[in-house]
């Protein structure tokens, strides 16, 4: 082979997070997750200041967020780490509201053998947005609640 040919690498395939994971769940655990976030006094301020009402713009990108996560679809472009910067005043506590809500809809949407899988993601992304909003990068994430959704 000479230096200007190029070696291409066989496409790939993306595999699913969990096989049993299908992209209905994915939009059930967005409408159910959100519907819950809207009743829940610690987080729906939150939401609301950023969404402004329009939930359904915002519940199409999480789909397509989540559909990229756990489907490994591609679809989502967005930088969640800036957006989240930019909330300001995020305190642990909500970020363990968050995922204990998220936890209990995973346990209502998702076949057991999936719902730890579904879970590890959610704690990972809970993670990577903590230390960014944090300030603190040396700091450990605070101790998310265990043993709900799975």
């Amino acid at each position: 082979m000479s230096e200007r040919e190029l070696r291409v690498a066989p496409h790939l395939r993306r595999l699913p997070a969990h096989p049993s994971i299908t992209p209905g769940q994915i939009s059930e655990l967005v409408e159910r997750f959100f519907g819950r976030v809207r009743d829940d006094h610690r987080l729906d301020p939150i939401f609301e200041a950023r969404v402004r009402g329009e939930w359904g713009p915002h519940l199409a990108k999480m789909k397509g967020f989540w559909r990229s996560v756990l489907l490994k679809t591609g679809e989502y472009k967005g930088r969640p780490v800036p957006v989240h910067v930019r909330i300001g005043g995020l305190e642990n506590e909500d970020y363990i509201a968050w995922l204990g809500l998220f936890r209990d809809i995973v346990a209502e949407v998702f076949e057991p053998d999936a719902r730890p899988v579904v879970i590890e993601a959610a704690e990972r992304i809970a993670a990577s947005l903590w230390l960014a909003t944090s300030g603190e990068l040396t700091a450990k994430p605070p101790a998310w609640p265990q043993d709900r959704g799975r």
